[in-house]
């Protein structure tokens, strides 16, 4: 009997009804419209991937078929970005897979989502972080400033180097914006976000006169293989919509306005990227182009000094919305755990004028400058794509589920192609999952079985559903 009642426990849902209304004590408010999600969403995904990974990818493992990397990547997302379109629509609260795998799959399933994301999230911060650092090293060396060696970089990355103090500090400093309020913050979001775009574009035109054709030959010289195994490394590129979901509280007409903003920042952001990778792939050899600040290297290359100066400066401004993104999200994941009660309540305090959660982004900040001082990029970027994909796998049979079990309830956007998109975002995200490397596993199991050591110590008997649990089962006739 205790076995089947711990089974039931782990399978109790978060009733759809229940989250939709709202009662919790810990409320975020309702400050973002249509456009500043949008913003938030593109600035999610436009930087890291072109910035940060498109040239280390293109140097490493795929050549000029980074292209293709990102194209493949792009498919599995859009396939699971309609099914967080719906649910987006369907449950307007924080969390996104999180509340969305509680509500429908159960609580050890949200749990598994969202102890996921809080690693996953905090180290994607810490990549682009690290991104970052590498302009900034590039655009200091073109104006003849010599830093001390042991500030450049973390252990092992280079001559001297103990840490990389510049993407410790951006880490801080991100954290300190998130902590202003919402409605300031994505203020600054969104004027960013634009003249990150602007740099892009600004790539993308001028470097279209400087491509050489040989450079795309050969186009897959790591074959297709290397493509897949790009798609995979490039993967968490394509996703920001998924961190800027969790920020659905926040918005003014959510149920309307997440469909639309998932699906926008997903089609703008892919058609940037493929045009970038074609840019950079044809302006230099993929065997010379800078893994850490591919674009500066390639403009200067071909003689256009002052414009990769413009572009390293684009860069460390643009990327910063990246490190907003996803500290937004996992701060909002973790807010919504503890006010769920499967972490504790302290987590979920929020500031009380500006009301948003200080106590958890003071502590992501600070958890995600230590790895972006001490962690080379691929390290760190190896923390991020595992749990993110499974939470794609996740979300995506989420909605199949729901859309048969509960067929009536109002949704605002329903995933076209039933059940076969959701099903693409399954099948393409466990594929990708296939080409990550063992160390990835592993360190994707510890964190798994520390999670589940929490869950079955803590969560399980102090979560707020548990707790309603028992005051039924403590009344006279329950």
């Amino acid at each position: 009997m205790a076995g089947l009642r711990a089974g039931q426990g782990v399978l109790r849902r978060k009733p759809i009804e229940q989250i939709q209304e709202g009662a919790a004590s810990e409320q975020l408010t309702r400050t973002l419209g249509l456009w500043q999600l949008t913003a938030i969403g593109v600035g999610g995904i436009i930087g890291a991937g072109i910035f940060a990974l498109a040239g280390a990818v293109a140097h490493d493992r795929a050549g000029p078929a980074v292209v293709v990397s990102f194209l493949i990547a792009g498919v599995a997302s859009a396939a699971a970005a309609f099914s967080y379109a719906e649910f987006a629509g369907l449950i307007p609260k924080a969390g996104s897979a999180y509340t969305y795998g509680y509500a429908v799959l159960g609580e050890l399933a949200g749990w598994f989502i969202g102890w996921d994301l809080l690693l996953e999230y905090t180290a994607i911060v810490a990549v682009v972080a690290i991104g970052i650092s590498g302009y900034f090293g590039f655009l200091l060396g073109q104006l003849g400033l010599d830093l001390p060696a042991w500030m450049l970089g973390a252990p092992g990355t280079g001559p001297g180097h103990q840490v990389d103090l510049f993407a410790m500090i951006l880490c801080l400093f991100t954290a300190y914006l998130l902590t202003l309020g919402i409605k300031n913050a994505a203020r600054f979001e969104t004027v960013v976000v634009v003249l990150k775009v602007l740099v892009v574009l600004l790539v993308i035109a001028v470097g279209f006169f400087h491509i050489d054709t040989a450079n795309y030959n050969p186009f897959f010289p790591f074959g297709v293989s290397g493509a897949f195994t790009g798609a995979a490394t490039v993967f968490f590129a394509v996703f920001g919509y998924d961190a800027m979901s969790t920020a659905a509280e926040e918005s003014k007409d959510a149920q309307r306005h997440m469909p639309k903003a998932i699906i926008y920042s997903l089609a703008i952001s892919m058609v940037l990227y493929v045009l970038a990778c074609l840019v950079l792939t044809g302006m230099q050899n993929y065997t010379e182009i800078d893994p850490e600040s591919g674009f500066s290297t390639a403009f200067k290359a071909v003689g256009l000094e002052g414009l990769a100066n413009v572009i390293a400066i684009g860069a460390i401004i643009g990327i910063l919305t990246v490190m907003f993104t996803f500290m937004l999200g996992v701060t909002r994941v973790w807010f919504s755990m503890s006010r769920d009660g499967l972490l504790p309540h302290w987590f979920a305090k929020t500031h009380p004028t500006r009301h948003v959660p200080v106590r958890v982004t003071w502590i992501v900040g600070v958890g995600s400058a230590l790895i972006a001082g001490f962690l080379p990029i691929g390290e760190a970027a190896e923390l991020t794509n595992i749990g993110i994909l499974l939470a794609f796998v996740v979300v995506c049979i989420a909605v199949i589920v729901l859309r048969y079990k509960q067929p009536d309830l109002p949704r605002t956007f329903r995933c076209p192609g039933m059940p076969f998109v959701p099903a693409i975002g399954v099948v393409f995200s466990l594929w990708l999952i296939t080409f990550l490397d063992w160390q990835t596993w592993l360190r994707f199991g510890v964190w798994l079985v520390i999670g589940l050591i929490i869950y079955f110590a803590y969560s399980y008997r102090n979560s707020n559903l548990a707790k309603e649990q028992a005051a039924r089962s403590a009344e006279p006739n329950g």
